[in-house]
């Protein structure tokens, strides 16, 4: 069953690089009575997702700010270290963007958003979409259907949405 607004997010547990190697993080304590933007891209240092998707969340950073916003997260399918290293690369991480590695795709697959494309060498890995999450309910959520697009799940296109 993929998620839709109104829905609430399942608990999950997502790696992150921390000062003494990985760590998980659980995402109920990311949003607990916190309003979250969440979005995800099929791969770090892919064209689409390094060149339009994580710009457009660096650029809109402190307008989702000033709507409330805690923490902007973005979720691949890849490791901890890639996940490091793309948002030190990207500019994510300076821009203070929470990058999650979703190494298994069990989150990605729980909330129904995985996708395969082999010729490419992807294999569940996720669908492009931004939601607004508000203590663990998805109160807005657009998605795009073509994985090499980046429009209505850009950080502008979700911020004229809120």
């Amino acid at each position: 069953m993929t998620i839709s607004q109104g829905d609430t997010l399942p608990d999950a547990t997502f790696i992150v690089m921390g000062e003494s190697g990985p760590e998980t993080v659980s995402l109920a304590d990311k949003t607990k009575g916190r309003k979250v933007v969440l979005f995800a891209v099929p791969g770090a240092f892919t064209p689409t997702c390094h060149s339009a998707h994580v710009p457009s969340f660096i650029r809109t950073k402190e307008a989702l700010m000033e709507k409330g916003v805690d923490e902007i997260i973005c979720v691949a399918v890849n490791d901890p270290f890639i996940m490091q290293t793309w948002g030190e690369a990207s500019g994510a991480t300076e821009a203070g963007i929470t990058m999650l590695a979703d190494a298994e795709a069990e989150f990605t697959k729980s909330i129904g958003m995985n996708f395969s494309a082999p010729p490419v060498g992807f294999v569940d890995r996720s669908s492009r979409y931004a939601m607004l999450v508000e203590d663990g309910k998805v109160n807005l959520l657009q998605v795009d259907e073509n994985p090499g697009t980046c429009e209505l799940s850009a950080g502008e296109a979700l911020l004229d949405s809120m």
